[in-house]
């Protein structure tokens, strides 16, 4: 898995550094604005786990997902 950044140029997504692989799925993610984020070494860690997790299909539904964090109050 590879984290890129880039830039929308006459409406196509250019990817900075080295080129993705021809045919490569890819999620965007696109802040509103001049909004930015950055994650520090554990969150990033984490968020790969969770995108590993959901690539080997370990998800539940978003009505379960709700109902469960209704049930925390």
């Amino acid at each position: 898995m590879k984290v890129a950044s880039g830039k929308v140029v006459a409406g196509q997504i250019v990817v900075e550094g080295s080129p993705l692989e021809e045919g490569s799925t890819v999620t965007v993610i696109a802040p509103d604005g001049d909004e930015t984020f950055e994650l520090d070494g554990d969150a990033e860690a984490a968020l790969f786990l969770a995108i590993d997790e959901a690539e080997r299909g370990e998800v539940i539904e978003g009505k379960q997902f709700l109902s469960d964090l209704a049930s925390r109050k």
